[in-house]
């Protein structure tokens, strides 16, 4: 399977990395211990390493390491921005539980 980048988010990364002072080859998406339920999302711009997957196309890249991929594979990233809230979305189908503030998960 893949990551699917939605053009809302592939988007949202083109302007991002467009107005980085550092060379930027997209979004990286990292999953890291922590939280109440155990993981957590880690998102920076960052450059492409060896043995990263990367997803998207132009500038709007996806990057994500392969201990990461592991709990991100089959995800969408998307970009939403309303009234309420602005920010990355990830719709992740490997998350069985999650906290209640939203920002850590369980797989």
């Amino acid at each position: 399977m893949a990551i699917a980048v939605s053009e809302n988010a592939s988007s949202r990364i083109g302007s991002l990395a467009a107005g980085s002072d550092k060379p930027v080859s997209g979004l990286r998406i990292k999953v890291i211990g922590g939280g109440c339920s155990g993981l957590q999302y880690k998102m920076d711009l960052d450059v492409e390493r060896d043995g990263d997957k990367v997803f998207g196309e132009g500038a709007g890249k996806v990057i994500v390491d392969r201990k990461s991929f592991l709990y991100l594979n089959g995800t969408e990233v998307d970009f939403v921005e309303s009234l309420m809230e602005s920010g990355f979305v990830l719709r992740n189908p490997n998350v069985k539980r999650s906290c209640g503030c939203g920002a850590s998960f369980s797989v």
